[in-house]
């Protein structure tokens, strides 16, 4: 680290990005009960998710720019208390409308907080010492999405849904207040005009893609020309930022992708984010729909899981800093692709053990590449595109995620229906769905392992100068 209060600065962004993702996946088994109290279906419901990953898609992109005008205490408090209205909102709706608002409002602020926390990671981190530093970040940012479903199941036993985010505010106004106050600034601030055409393309491309590959399970006209016109909107969005280099003016600088380390990380952990949502959706549904278990109990089940992936963290990052990447990620990404193989042989009676063992797995393979794919990445840009590349990383992930969700969707419900159309019984059909639809996900772990073989076992940086950081 480079100072004392380079490390203040990480632990309250650390602090604050814990809460934020805990948010992203306390929801999951909150659905059925909200589809009761508001009397939505579970389509509705479903735009409860869909709302925020939207939100994400679409301000992320602007973060880039964003974080190079503003300070870090200014990017942090507009943050936390952006997350912090939205949580109060929620916890208040009085409509399922208000309540898609207010997830809206906590997305926008969790879109900001995760591009601030590795941007200002790699600007306060010596390049040899950021392995173990992402290590304990990875800690924090894999455990809270395991915590999620466990901390909503055990508030759902007792308390109404509302209880969810009443849990949730005080601990996060507690970080805005006392994070605001003792954070320090990092680095200076740029005053790069914003290119509002980029902005509009952004929009309607990630946001359109996004939504079209979210109901793509429900085919239709209009989710195909959702995708059609959210790919030409990210194609004239590139076209744009294309242009606006050569002034030196773009929303979202491209140039990182010049870097061919960059480029294959990216494409890389593409596959891994995508084939892991999607894998957690199907556990999901196997769990509860094929295995008929409660929310309460499949959150418990998957989070030894997510603890692991993060208890793990910091010593994968140690090893990474010691050995480099190559000796983490080609066993990890065999072992995601053992583990996913594995959950296409599940049955109606399989063993809870061996579901655990296996997604357990799949959580230590993980954890074993994402460390290292995000610290090889970002540290292969120039400082100056930091803010950039982690805002390219965020939106890659949303797309990814979405695409990946609909994919298995599509998957699971089109061989579950052939299944049907042959004879076999509903649970038969449904479970052949889910094998072949989890066998979709190993084979792209596949490919993401041919992509990380490419990579160096190191990256070769300048050591930077120190940056200064501003009480």
């Amino acid at each position: 680290m480079t100072s004392t209060n380079g490390s203040s600065v990480l632990r309250w962004l650390v602090a604050a990005a814990f809460v934020v993702i805990l948010n992203e996946t306390i929801m999951m088994n909150a659905i059925p009960r909200l589809m009761v109290d508001l009397h939505i279906d579970e389509s509705a419901a479903q735009w409860l998710s869909t709302a925020f990953m939207l939100t994400m898609a679409v301000v992320i992109p602007i973060t880039g720019w964003f974080l190079q005008r503003v300070t870090t205490r200014q990017a942090y408090a507009l943050a936390m208390t952006t997350f912090c209205l939205g949580t109060l909102l929620a916890a208040a709706s009085w409509s399922f409308g208000i309540l898609v608002v207010a997830r809206v409002i906590q997305a926008s602020a969790t879109a900001v907080m995760m591009p601030l926390l590795m941007t200002t990671l790699m600007r306060v981190v010596e390049p040899h010492d950021r392995g173990r530093v992402m290590g304990l970040v990875s800690l924090a940012i894999s455990v809270a999405p395991a915590l999620g479903p466990a901390v909503s199941g055990v508030v759902l036993q007792f308390l109404g849904w509302r209880w969810i985010f009443l849990v949730v505010l005080p601990i996060a106004l507690a970080i805005a207040v006392v994070g605001s106050r003792r954070l320090g600034n990092v680095g200076e601030t740029q005053s790069t005009p914003i290119d509002w055409l980029s902005a509009a393309l952004s929009a309607i491309g990630f946001g359109a893609l996004v939504y079209g590959l979210s109901a793509m399970s429900h085919a239709s006209v209009t989710v195909v020309l959702l995708v059609v016109v959210g790919l030409l909107g990210v194609a004239a969005f590139v076209w744009r930022q294309v242009v606006l280099q050569r002034t030196d003016r773009p929303l979202l600088d491209l140039r990182t992708l010049r870097t061919r380390v960059y480029s294959v990380t990216l494409s890389a952990m593409a596959i891994a984010f995508g084939a892991m949502i999607g894998s957690m959706l199907l556990l999901q549904l196997y769990l509860q729909h094929a295995r008929h278990m409660t929310p309460l109990t499949t959150g418990l089940l998957v989070m030894p899981g997510g603890l692991a992936m993060g208890l793990l963290g910091p010593t994968i990052g140690r090893i990474y800093d010691r050995l480099g990447a190559r000796v983490l990620m080609l066993p990890g990404g065999v072992v995601v692709v053992l583990a996913l193989g594995s959950f296409a042989f599940m049955d109606g009676t399989t063993p809870y053990w061996m579901v655990l063992v296996a997604h357990v797995a799949l959580s230590l393979g993980l954890a074993a590449m994402f460390t290292p794919m995000f610290t090889m990445s970002l540290g292969s840009l120039s400082s100056h595109l930091y803010s950039h590349g982690s805002s390219l990383l965020g939106a890659t992930q949303q797309v990814a995620g979405a695409l990946g969700t609909a994919l298995v969707v599509v998957v699971l419900t089109t061989q579950a229906g052939a299944s049907a159309r042959q004879g076999s019984g509903e649970l038969a059909s449904y479970l052949t769905g889910l094998h072949w639809a989890f066998g979709l996900c190993a084979a792209a772990a596949v490919a993401m392992v041919g992509l990380v073989a490419t990579l160096p076992a190191r990256i070769e940086v300048d050591e930077p100068d120190p940056v200064s950081v501003h009480v």
